[in-house]
């Protein structure tokens, strides 16, 4: 299986788009991730279709659709 995502790039969760993730490892399908800027958050582990490519074009769609969710 061929990784989506490289080692030290920065990714979000789908669940949780305001959190920055930085690529640790990858391991036979599975992607460990530590969140940027807290130190105290534990390491979270995805699949790569739970994670999205940090650009501004998949940053304003989860935005527009967190808007949407929550009004």
């Amino acid at each position: 299986m061929e990784n989506k995502f490289e080692s030290g790039e920065i990714v979000l969760a789908k669940v949780n788009p305001n959190q920055n993730l930085t690529i640790r490892q990858y391991v036979d399908g599975i992607y460990y991730c530590t969140a940027q800027g807290d130190p105290a958050i534990e390491e979270g582990v995805y699949f790569e279709r739970e994670l999205i490519s940090f650009n501004k074009q998949n940053i304003e769609l989860l935005s527009s659709l967190n808007v949407i969710i929550n009004t």
